[in-house]
Order: structure tokens, then sequence, then C-alpha cells
């Protein structure tokens, strides 16, 4: 146990010294602690002595995306996204769903064995994008406002509008013989998830920012706890979201575009100190990640399944993003750009792992080709971030 404490700490300190250098190479965070996982973990030396069970795994990755969404929505150029907000829309109401079908299209293709509501689980659980590993992208001044505020926008959005999508298609894949239909059980969690989590997330942080203010003024806040104020915030968005029957990401990223919305003078230190921790909580749920789901699901991954997470983060996402954005005044690049860089990560960790401890009869292949999607996304966004966002720079 100590072992693997000391190994993990370790990562991280090594990475903390040396993650200016790091953050300017092809290599970021998430690629690193998930090839450091395998290196370490059961399949590689065997040095990380881990017991990670998938609660665990999920309660840390729906935190860390908690806190990520809530600082970067609280870094949102409001300017930019005032006038770019038309694209986000387009691919949350157009491309979202386009992706959905295209996935469940290419997955009746590749597994044909697989029930047909099966599929569109599959395809629900991958077509979320993560703000985490597209950081590297929606912070880089390399890349123009609109195209940065809109990755940002859809990347906050689309895990919270999944997330009653998911949970409909397992309740009928789980219970197919009851006759539920995708309507009847979405079009309610729909409802309840955005209205409730947007809800709550707003009046989260508007009572936050109102007490901020007056703590500050009175001066109650000490300097060691200023490095906590937002982490408390966030986490009461994500906790009480989820606890009222909303979503609890949803929250987190409406609480955090209304929290800095507020320009105020201390705002950019509380911050900062916030998206540290967020980043340390990511690195930690990789290796994990990397340790104990896919060194164990490697040996697992058919032709087909890497086929599919392959078309997954091409076609499946970039065609419908492209068609989507086609009456815009993007250029070609620019919808090809946006198209790309839809990364999945922590969000669809979260659904996998919902699945895995559902009932549903056989979520081997399911699991297997998210925990394939993710591991290549990971390698192939981490890479390409850097150079693809200089290839795209316009000032």
């Amino acid at each position: 146990m100590y072992l693997t404490l000391c190994l993990i700490f370790a990562f991280i300190f090594l990475y903390s010294i040396s993650s200016l250098g790091l953050e300017q190479k092809p290599v970021n965070g998430a690629l690193l602690f998930t090839l450091l996982g395998l290196l370490f973990g059961p399949v590689g030396l065997g040095w990380l002595q881990l017991d990670v069970r998938a609660e665990s795994l999920k309660v840390l990755a729906e935190l860390t995306l908690a806190l990520v969404l809530f600082t970067d929505a609280a870094h949102t150029n409001l300017t930019a996204l005032k006038r770019s907000i038309g694209i986000p829309i387009r691919l949350l109401i157009i491309g979202l769903p386009l992706t959905i079908l295209l996935g469940g299209v290419f997955g009746y293709l590749l597994f044909p064995g697989i029930p047909a509501i099966e599929l569109a689980l599959l395809a629900a659980l991958l077509a979320p994008t993560d703000a985490a590993l597209g950081k590297a992208v929606v912070t880089s001044k390399k890349v123009t406002a609109d195209i940065r505020s809109t990755l940002n926008i859809e990347s906050g959005l689309n895990d919270g509008i999944c997330v009653p999508i998911v949970l409909s298609f397992l309740a009928i894949a789980v219970e197919p013989e009851a006759n539920q239909t995708f309507r009847e059980l979405a079009i309610p969690l729909i409802v309840e998830e955005l209205g409730i989590g947007g809800a709550v997330g707003l009046a989260v942080a508007l009572g936050a920012h109102f007490l901020v203010e007056e703590a500050s003024k009175a001066k109650w806040i000490s300097s060691s706890w200023k490095h906590i104020v937002i982490l408390g915030v966030a986490g009461l968005c994500f906790a009480a979201a989820q606890a009222a029957g909303g979503s609890g990401f949803i929250a987190a990223f409406v609480g955090g575009l209304t929290y800095g919305a507020f320009k105020r003078p201390y705002k950019e230190q509380f911050l900062s100190a916030a998206e540290g921790t967020g980043d340390t909580f990511a690195l930690v749920t990789w290796v994990l990640f990397g340790a104990a789901v896919v060194g164990p699901a490697l040996s697992v991954f058919t032709p087909e399944i890497i086929v599919y997470s392959i078309l997954s983060l091409t076609i499946i996402r970039m065609l419908p993003v492209y068609l989507s954005l086609t009456p815009s005044y993007l250029q070609k690049k620019d919808k090809l750009f946006i198209g790309w860089f839809g990364p999945r990560g922590l969000a669809s960790v979260v659904f996998a792992i919902i699945i895995l401890d559902s009932e549903i009869s056989n979520p081997g292949p399911l699991i297997a080709t998210a925990v394939c999607t993710i591991t290549l996304s990971i390698l192939l966004h981490g890479i390409t971030a850097g150079p693809f966002s200089k290839i795209f720079d316009r000032t």
C-alpha cells in the first residue's frame, strides 16, 4: 500500500517540477501518467499494488471532472462566447445527436452480435468530449478565441446532456421486456438533469460569490485557505445537484460560468489554486486508469474494437461536427480542427463504470471498446494538441 502511494506521489512531484517543459512537448499529463500506470501496474513491473474498486474510480473521476469543468468555465471569455454562441449550440443540438446516431450505425456494422440498444449505449457513452484532455487547446493563445470558447462550452455541456441519454439507453438494455421507450425515459430525465443542475449551479455560485465578497471585505479568509475556496464551491455545485436529482456536471459548468462572470481582483488567485488541485486529481485518475483498467483490457482488444475506436475519434466525431457547422462562418480548417479535438476521457470513464456496475448481460465488449477509445484518445489528442494548435494559428 505504502509503496503504491510512494510511487504515485513521486510521479506527481517529478511531473510538477518539470511541468513547464513537459507541457511544451507532445506528451500531456494524461498520456504520461496512463503510461506510468501501465509500466508500473500489474501487467508491467507490478510495483503498483492496486485494489481499485469501480465505485472509487468513478467518484474520483466525477470530482475531478466537476472541478475541471468549474475552473474552465470560470475562465471562459464571455465576449468571445457571445460572438460565437451559435457554434457550440449547433454542435450540441445537431452534432451530438448525429454523433450518437453514426456511432450506432458503425457499431451495427462491426458488432453484429450485440443488441442495437447496447450499440446505442456504446455510442452515447463515447459521445461526450473531455475538457481536461482538451485543456492544451482551449488554453492556447495560438488558437482563436472563437474556437477555444466553442470547444470549452461544448465539452462543458455535452457530458451533462449525455447523462440522461446514457441512463435511458441503459434502462432499456437492462429491462427490454419493460417496453419502455427512449422518449418516455429520456425527456423527463433531460429536463430534470439539465434544469435542476443549471438551477443549482447558478444558485450555489451566486451564493458563494456573495459570501466570498463579504468574507474578503471583512478579511476573514486566511492566506492558507484561499486555495480551498473554489474547490469547496465546485464540489458543492456538483454534490448538491446530484443530491437534488440533477446533473452535477451541468451544475459545475454553470456555476463556473456564473462565478467567472464577476470581475474581482482575487478571482484569478482562487482559480489558479483550484486548477492545480484539479490537475493533481486528474493525474491520479489517469495513473489508476492505466494500471487498473487499461492494463487488464489490453488482452481483450479485438480488431473490431480497435477499428471502432479509431472511427469514433475520426469519422463518427468529425463528420457530424463538419455537417453541423456547415452554415457557420468558420473556415474548412477550423471545422476540421474542432472535429478532431473531441477527446474522450473522464466522462466516458464514469459512464463505462456505471455500465460495468449495472445488470446488463454482457458489458465486456462495451467496456473494452470504451477503454480502447479513451486510451487512443489520450495518445493521439495528447500528441497532436501542440502541433495542431500551431498549424491553425491565425495570429
